[in-house]
């Protein structure tokens, strides 16, 4: 499938592109090769192919969940212009 110079100006337009007329020729080629190569993949057999996250049956190595870091919030909080009960105070931006 070759895309015209108008459908590549209705997806420019989409993207919120604006393409010069020189570069035009330029883009009309490139997405269509684009294009062309998706059909390509399309029309590859994948009904007998067995989804998979990974090709290589490897499992994720999970580190130990513990804490590291001790709580220094009430160190942190004596910067801050406004904190009630542990939590910072910011003014109201909707009414």
């Amino acid at each position: 499938m070759s895309l015209n110079k108008d459908q590549v100006q209705h997806i420019a337009t989409l993207a919120r592109l604006e393409l010069a007329e020189s570069e035009m020729a330029e883009f009309v080629e490139k997405l269509s090769a684009i294009v062309d190569f998706v059909d390509q993949l399309q029309a590859a057999p994948t009904a007998d192919v067995t989804p998979m996250a990974h090709p290589l049956h490897q499992v994720q190595r999970l580190r130990i969940d513990e804490v590291t870091e001790t709580d220094q919030r009430d160190y942190f909080q004596q910067n801050a212009p406004a904190v009630k009960d542990g939590h910072y105070l910011v003014p109201r931006v909707i009414e």
